[in-house]
């Protein structure tokens, strides 16, 4: 039997990831041994015996043989949680397309020790009688400080050490020498930074309806069976799924398990925690990207310690350090931004399903518009499909109105509110209810271009046009949405002199400066990538919103997904074609699930909702089937559409994208890759090369291929055999610089 080595790496954390240790494997373990395992090594010149993870295995030694050190022993009582999560680190290298390390670095949570925060107090030590005896000998020997302190503590038996520096001017070396003289006593607590709004909703949790209580009752008989399934339900707008999510939570927490509650945006963070918190206490934790390090590590000390049952959050919440994991929610499993932008390129709702089935738990995919993957899924029996089909508390959806914009045009109206959505707001505005409306792009306008020449204005570093921001400045300036780059606005064109620059297009800021032109004195908040950047900025609108304080809210998508405020009577949706005519073939999913996810925070109080769609389409099938809330009407049209093209879920398919900073290089290999593949594999489908819609960003070339194939288990090893021919191609190219491969599996995007 030929030796077997593995790759280990001696602690968990960001320094020690990038230092992998490969040791041999002795024949007496080589049958044991597995990804993810917890073994003893020898390590440094004295070979001391460390702990480790095991986190690559190979046959072939990277260095001297008679160098490489062996493995000890296997840890008996292994850490479960870490190394299951270097298992699935594994699993999505294999999946995904990236390097070991890539997958470690998405699956780690902690990655560096951070100092705790310390609250400290100074308690007296002595009895009182005896303090006094004490504080009359310090000021006989004039010891100023130590007395100062001495009569406080005599005073109020304990005070806050920050009180006794700041306010006694005490410092600290007094203080540890009169801890020294038994007069006084250190206590220290640890406390943890806030993560997350403190906020419950006041109003009573409302009570289960029949639908819910089956379905509530369906999971419990399962989970307590330990017939761990995956769920998918269809719950309409305002139906009450997030309820069935807590009554499953609390079989899952009676049981002694955790919960992981996962949810599309940032955005929706505030009204989430605020319902749990109401449920369920403060044993719920927050885990997103705007937290700080500080805030990170406390929570992720609260989950090691036992003291949170449910984490919730983005994706990156998925590898929370449970060690008792039992149910998964997966909120509005249809958004898109559960796909990751950055390698490994995974879909948390794919990750969710391996780890559920790593440690033996549950996992609840909840939408009013679920995913078509995920319908398809339910149909095929590999989840049970769930329904709400009513919405809870007796409310009804609202009244859709379809507006045609091209007749607006005929009859002159050139604003981007057709004459009966102004109606319908200054009609709200006078009845003290509420407005949103939906612009799926931020900004103040698409693209600056010169009338005169027709040239647009676009950013040097990619192949894309700058959009015009105001933010109500003095310098109006055009920005890259992509690499960033920013200039003032011009005022003469750069091709022709010509001074007759135009702004084309619409966005968020045009609309809400448009909105004070027609409603001088309307409340209007805006909300948009642009003013959320601070730490706090979703909730600070929200919250403003959700109190009254103000009338209308203008916003891009995440203003749509899942938010539940009583008083809006009235959904705009200004401009229903922006990602209807995109080029992918999840243009008309994506378009139906923003209209019907928009329409739905309408009416969700006592008073009924209306919703107005605008739109140059009107007779398209995916607006009418979103104006009528007819998700099966669109599903059997989109699933005929997949069918005949074979695209997902039909199929599977991966986007291969390669990049480099020379256009003939990133040529040159997409073509040889792609002439290879074509001759190596008859079960895949070889599409391309061709350049993607933005064949360049940040000075980076970029093509795309397309592989598709019938059955997921082809298209992975196709896949495998790609890297290993980018690889070969890495050294015959070498002269003519760098390239990169970067793989896809199912798109949600186009390229």
């Amino acid at each position: 039997m030929s030796a077997k080595y593995v790759d280990i790496i001696i602690d968990i954390s960001h320094e020690a990831i990038d230092r992998a240790f490969q040791y041999e494997v002795p024949l007496s373990l080589s049958e044991k041994i597995s990804l993810g395992m917890q073994v003893q090594v020898p390590f440094g010149n004295g070979n001391r015996l460390r702990t480790g993870y095991v986190i690559g295995m190979g046959d072939e030694p990277k260095w001297q043989v008679d160098k490489i050190k062996q493995v000890q022993g296997i840890v008996e009582k292994q850490v479960p949680v870490e190394g299951q999560l270097i298992q699935l680190a594994g699993w999505m290298k294999e999946t995904y397309g990236s390097t070991m390390y890539q997958a470690l670095m998405t699956v780690m949570p902690v990655k560096k020790k951070i100092r705790p925060v310390e609250k400290k107090t100074l308690q007296l030590a002595l009895e009182a009688e005896e303090g006094n005896l004490r504080l009359l000998e310090y000021r006989r020997k004039h010891y100023v400080a130590k007395a100062r302190l001495l009569e406080a503590l005599l005073e109020h038996g304990a005070i806050p050490y920050d009180l006794a520096k700041e306010k006694l001017n005490i410092s600290p070396t007094t203080c540890e020498r009169l801890r020294e003289e038994g007069t006084l006593e250190i206590l220290t607590e640890t406390q943890y930074r806030q993560a997350g709004t403190r906020k419950q909703l006041l109003e009573p949790e409302p009570d289960l309806n029949e639908s819910q209580k089956q379905l509530v009752n369906a999971f419990t008989s399962d989970y307590l069976a330990e017939d761990y399934k995956t769920y998918l339900l269809h719950g309409i707008t305002g139906s009450g799924k997030t309820e069935v999510y807590m009554h499953a939570i609390d079989v899952v927490i009676q049981k002694g398990c955790q919960a992981i509650v996962l949810i599309p945006e940032i955005s929706l963070t505030f009204q989430t925690v605020m319902r749990f918190r109401r449920h369920f206490g403060d044993r719920i934790t927050i885990l997103n990207s705007r937290m700080n390090d500080g805030e990170r590590y406390d929570q992720f000390e609260r989950i090691r310690k036992g003291e949170v049952d449910i984490v919730i959050g983005p994706r990156s919440a998925l590898f929370a350090p449970f060690s008792n994991l039992g149910l998964i929610v997966m909120d509005e499993e249809h958004e898109s931004s559960y796909k990751s932008d950055n390698v490994p390129k995974y879909h948390a709702r794919e990750v969710a399903l391996q780890r559920a089935k790593m440690c033996g738990a549950s996992v609840i995919l909840g939408s009013a518009t679920p995913s078509v993957m995920s319908y398809y899924k339910a149909g095929q029996g590999e989840y049970q499909l769930w329904k709400l089909e009513q919405r809870a508390k007796a409310a009804q959806l609202p009244t859709v109105e379809v507006v045609d914009l091209r007749e607006e045009l005929r009859m002159g109206n050139r604003s981007r509110f057709s004459y009966r959505l102004q109606e319908l707001i200054q009609n709200r505005l006078e009845q003290g209810q509420q407005s949103i409306l939906f612009m799926n792009r931020r900004g103040y306008a698409s693209f600056v271009s010169c009338r005169s020449c027709g040239e647009v204005v676009n950013c040097p570093h990619c192949q894309v046009s700058l959009t015009y921001h105001d933010h109500n400045t003095k310098t109006p300036k055009l920005v890259c949405h992509y690499c960033g780059y920013t200039e003032p606005f011009i005022k003469k064109c750069k091709s022709c002199g010509s001074g007759m620059i135009g702004r084309f297009g619409s966005g968020t800021q045009m609309v809400e400066a448009e909105l004070k032109e027609y409603f001088p004195n309307a409340r209007i908040l805006r909300m948009d990538a642009d003013t959320t950047k601070g730490k706090d900025g979703h909730e600070a609108i929200l919250s403003a919103f959700g109190e009254g304080k103000a009338d209308i809210l203008v916003g891009t998508q995440m203003i749509v997904k899942g938010h539940d405020f009583p008083n809006v009577t009235l959904v705009g949706i200004l401009a229903a074609d922006l990602s209807l005519h995109s080029q992918d073939y999840m243009a008309g999913e994506r378009t139906f699930d923003l209209l019907t996810q928009a329409a739905g925070r309408a009416g969700r109080g006592e008073q009924a909702g209306t919703v107005v769609i605008q739109t140059y389409d009107p007779e398209n099938a995916v607006v009418q089937t979103a104006a009528n809330q007819d998700y099966e009407g669109f599903y059997e049209n989109e699933i005929s559409y997949r069918n005949a093209l074979k695209y997902p879920p039909v199929c599977s398919m991966i986007a291969v994208l390669i990049t480099a900073e020379q256009e003939e290089l990133v040529e040159r290999v997409a073509g040889e890759l792609a002439k290879r593949m074509r001759t190596l594999t008859q079960a895949v489908r070889v599409i391309g090369p061709t350049p993607p819609v933005i064949s360049k960003i940040k000075d980076i070339y970029r093509r795309v291929i397309y592989l598709k194939a019938q059955g997921e288990p082809d298209l992975l090893e196709a896949k495998s055999r790609m890297e290993q021919e980018a690889e070969s191609l890495a050294s015959e190219f070498d002269s003519l610089g760098e390239f990169k491969i970067y793989f896809d599996l199912n798109p949600m995007k186009g390229y």
